[in-house]
C-alpha cells in the first residue's frame, strides 16, 4: 500500500518558488509540524525541516556530502575540497583547511579586524543614508579576506569583483546561463589566487602557511581556497544586512547590543544567525535505508537539510521567531554540523561581534527601512539586494 505525498495547502508558497523566496518561513513552518521529512515532486528532493532530524543528516556517515554536491540540480562539478567529499578525504583536506581558518588564525588577525572594522565605520557618513550590503557587509568582508589572504590595497576591487562572481556557485538550482558565468568566474578566481599564494610565501599571512603545507596538492589547496572564498565571502559580506534586518525595528535590542560586552555580542551574532542565515539548507544522499524521527529515507535519497526551518524549531528554541540575544544555549544549525561544521565560524562570530556593536555605539540613532525587505531571488546565499540605513548622528 503506498501513501499519496503530502503537499503543501494551497495557502503555502512552494519556498523554492520565486513569489516563496522573499518569506519561506511559513511554508517550512507547515512543513516541519506536518511532514517533517518530505519528498517535494517539484524539486524531487527530500525536504528535512526538523532540528533533531537535521543534526541527523549532519552527523550520520549514512549521508553523503560528495553524492550530495554531485546531485545539485546544477551538473557542474565544484573543485575538490572540504564541502565536496566524505571521510577520510574530509579530514585529510580540513586539518590543512584550519591553518587558513582555524582559531589560532583568527586570534592572529584580531588586532588587525579591530582596525579594519573601525577604518569602516570612519568612512560612513554621519548623518547620511548608506547601504547596509554595499556599503558596509561587503567591504568587511573584503577587508576579512585581505587578512587572511595579505591582499595589497591595489588589489581589493578586483578580489571582491571576482568573488562576488564566483558567488553564484553556492547556488544549487541556479539557471543555466548564470551557472555558466559562475563556472567562468571560479576559474578566473581559482587561476588569482593560484598566482597570488606564490607570491606571499614569506609573508606572515594564514595563506602563506596554507600554501607552503605539503600534506597537499596544489590543486587540493586551490580547492580549499576556492571553497574559503566561494563558502566564506558571500555568506561573511550577505550576514551583515540580513542581522542588521532582524535588529534595528527591536530597539530595546539595539540599546542592549550597543552596551553588550565581548560575550553577549558572541551570543546576539549566534542569534541573529539562527533566525537569518546565509546559508538556509545543505545537501547529501543517503547511501542506505535511513529512519529518521520524522520519516523514513531510501538508499539514493536526495536530501535538503534545510537549516532554516531546524533554526526555528519550537521543540529546541522557546519563542523560535523571536530575537533574543542572549539566547543561551543556542543550538543552531546556522554553521552546519558534524564534521562538516563550518571552519569559518570562528572568523564570522568574531568578525560580526567586532562590527555590530561598534556600529551601534558609533551611531545610536540608526534606523532601517520601512516596508518589506528587498530578499534576493537567490536560494542560496539568503540575501538581502539592498538595506539602506540612515546613519543619523555619530558620537
Amino acid at each position: 500500500m503506498t501513501t499519496a505525498p503530502v503537499r503543501l495547502p494551497d495557502h503555502l508558497i512552494h519556498p523554492f518558488a520565486p513569489a516563496g523566496r522573499a518569506d519561506p518561513h511559513p511554508a517550512y513552518r507547515w512543513l516541519r509540524a506536518n511532514d517533517p521529512v518530505h519528498h517535494d515532486p517539484a524539486s524531487r528532493l527530500w525536504l528535512v525541516t526538523a532540528h533533531a532530524d537535521c543534526a541527523t543528516v549532519l552527523r550520520d556517515p549514512r549521508f553523503s556530502a560528495a553524492q550530495g554536491q554531485r546531485e545539485r540540480a546544477r551538473d557542474d562539478a565544484l573543485p575538490p575540497s572540504m564541502l565536496t567529499t566524505d571521510p577520510p578525504d574530509h579530514q585529510r583536506l580540513r586539518a590543512p583547511g584550519a591553518l587558513l581558518l582555524g582559531p589560532a588564525a583568527v586570534r592572529s588577525l584580531a588586532d588587525g579586524l579591530a582596525e579594519d572594522v573601525d577604518a569602516l565605520l570612519d568612512r560612513l557618513p554621519a548623518g547620511g543614508r548608506v547601504d547596509a550590503v554595499a556599503d558596509l557587509g561587503r567591504p568587511l568582508a573584503t577587508a576579512v579576506y585581505a587578512r587572511l589572504f595579505g591582499l595589497p590595497a591595489a588589489e581589493l576591487r578586483r578580489f571582491e569583483a571576482l568573488a562576488r562572481a564566483a558567488s553564484v556557485n553556492l547556488d544549487p538550482m541556479v539557471p543555466p546561463a548564470r551557472a555558466a558565468l559562475g563556472r567562468s568566474a571560479a576559474t578566473a578566481l581559482t587561476h588569482y589566487l593560484d598566482g597570488h599564494a606564490g607570491r606571499v610565501r614569506d609573508r606572515d599571512v594564514p595563506l602563506a602557511a596554507l600554501a607552503a603545507d605539503d600534506r597537499l596538492s596544489r590543486a587540493e589547496m586551490l580547492g580549499v581556497l576556492n571553497l574559503a572564498v566561494i563558502g566564506g565571502w558571500q555568506p561573511l559580506a550577505e550576514f551583515v544586512g540580513n542581522a542588521l534586518h532582524l535588529l534595528l525595528p527591536d530597539r530595546p535590542a539595539v540599546a542592549r547590543l550597543a552596551a553588550a560586552d565581548e560575550d553577549l555580542a558572541r551570543l546576539a551574532v549566534d542569534e541573529l544567525l539562527r533566525l537569518e542565515a546565509p546559508i538556509p539548507f545543505t545537501a547529501r544522499v543517503t547511501t542506505d535505508r535511513v529512519e529518521l524521527a520524522g520519516g523514513v529515507l531510501p538508499p539514493g535519497a536526495r536530501v535538503l537539510a534545510v537549516l532554516t526551518a531546524a533554526n526555528r524549531d519550537p521543540e529546541v528554541f522557546a519563542d523560535p521567531d523571536e530575537l533574543r540575544l542572549d539566547r543561551s544555549p543556542n543550538p543552531h544549525l546556522g554553521f552546519g554540523g558534524g564534521p562538516h561544521f563550518c571552519l569559518a565560524a570562528p572568523l564570522v562570530r568574531q568578525t560580526a561581534a567586532l562590527l555590530l556593536p561598534r556600529l551601534v555605539r558609533r551611531f545610536p540613532a540608526l534606523r532601517g527601512p520601512d516596508g518589506a525587505p528587498d530578499w534576493d531571488q537567490s536560494l542560496v546565499p539568503r540575501r538581502l539586494r539592498a538595506l539602506p540605513i540612515e546613519l543619523g548622528a555619530a558620537l
